[in-house]
């Protein structure tokens, strides 16, 4: 009996340690237009993202200007304009001061070198010359968007004098494109594409492996994961984007993750939002406004499954103003309506147990 006794009594130690080594997950957001923000407003949004517990932010390198999403920004160019020579690198400039601004907050980002959006409204050569299609299967196309992922990685923060490749102080991870061939209409193309790219990112990181390189989802959670996603050696992350209820649930987002461990990949839900009206909540454009607490309701239910799943998430968006409530109304303002619900669950998501290590890539 006290052998017995002796060996619970070591199980039981050997668990507790297991427990408390066990990885924290985390929680992120999306603010595509980051680069525009003026100083108070970059404050106003790290100060509140520092107080829900939020460790990533991620950014586009896509233009803006006017007001967006009730944020007056100050405007500026995409990278690239209507030539593969045509850079124009104010973003990344913007992006210097705002990544070392984030890092006295304990946040890094999460730098999208592109996006679906812009190539599908010829915002830059690559929809104009390419279109949606061929962009992803021209070789020209794929060579010119191979030296912009160079270009970006190559860019020196004058900061602390070193590329963006070599700032893993700052920089999370680099993901190709936001929901690339979001229509998916030639998936084994777009497999081939994004590893291609991961590679072409990973040889620009030169073995540094302290910052990720992810995908940048898809529409929906089975599109986000393709299966050549898991068989591409140069992918470290796949990048989920969800809006359906269903794609919430704990257990289906759990055979993934076990296929993600299995593969040796991590995932992170990279978008995924409670919808302001009683739209269905992957079409939240229109409909009536529902209750505070309805909202709430969702958004702290809708987090903990995710959480529940191992699964970090990034929500879509957090601003730093009072949400004007436009289409596709998932925002939610920093000390606004919903913010206590949303800041909770972002407290809460980084101290549920995650299914994936991110320990060494977090401030």
């Amino acid at each position: 009996m006290k052998l017995a006794s002796f060996f619970a009594s070591v199980l039981f130690s050997l668990a507790s340690v297991d427990t408390a080594l066990a990885a924290k997950s985390f929680s992120a957001s999306n603010l595509y237009y980051a680069a525009g923000l003026k100083d108070a407003q970059q404050t106003t949004l790290l100060e509140g993202l520092q107080s829900a517990g939020v460790k990533v932010l991620r950014v586009w390198l896509d233009g803006q200007s006017g007001t967006t999403k009730g944020t007056p920004i100050d405007g500026f160019s995409g990278l690239q304009g209507d030539s593969p020579s045509a850079y124009d690198d104010n973003v990344l400039k913007r992006l210097d001061k705002f990544m070392v601004k984030a890092h006295n907050y304990n946040i890094k980002l999460l730098i999208s070198i592109h996006s679906y959006n812009a190539l599908e409204g010829n915002r830059d050569f690559y929809g104009k010359w390419y279109g949606t299609g061929d962009f992803y299967t021209n070789t020209d196309a794929i060579g010119y968007f191979k030296d912009r992922i160079a270009h970006v990685l190559g860019h020196v923060n004058p900061t602390n004098g070193k590329t963006w490749a070599q700032s893993s102080e700052y920089i999370f991870a680099f993901e190709a494109q936001n929901e690339a061939m979001h229509p998916q209409g030639n998936p084994t193309a777009l497999a081939s594409w994004q590893c291609t790219m991961a590679k072409s990112i990973k040889s620009g990181l030169a073995g540094n492996t302290n910052i990720l390189v992810t995908t940048g989802g898809g529409s929906y959670l089975a599109n986000s994961l393709l299966d050549q996603y898991f068989s591409c050696a140069a992918l470290d992350v796949l990048a989920i984007h969800a809006y359906g209820v269903g794609d919430f649930d704990t257990a289906k987002l759990r055979t993934y993750v076990d296929h993600a461990k299995s593969a040796s990949k991590k995932l992170i839900m990279q978008e995924w939002g409670a919808c302001y009206t009683d739209a269905s909540n992957n079409n939240c454009n229109g409909g009536s406004p529902i209750s505070t607490s309805a909202r709430d309701a969702n958004i702290k239910k809708w987090a903990a499954q995710i959480d529940a799943a191992g699964i970090p998430w990034f929500y879509w968006q957090i601003l730093p103003n009072a949400d004007p409530h436009q289409g596709w109304d998932y925002e939610v303002g920093i000390n606004d309506v919903n913010w206590g619900s949303l800041k909770a669950a972002g407290i809460a998501a980084g101290k549920a147990e995650s299914a994936f290590d991110f320990t060494k890539w977090l401030l």
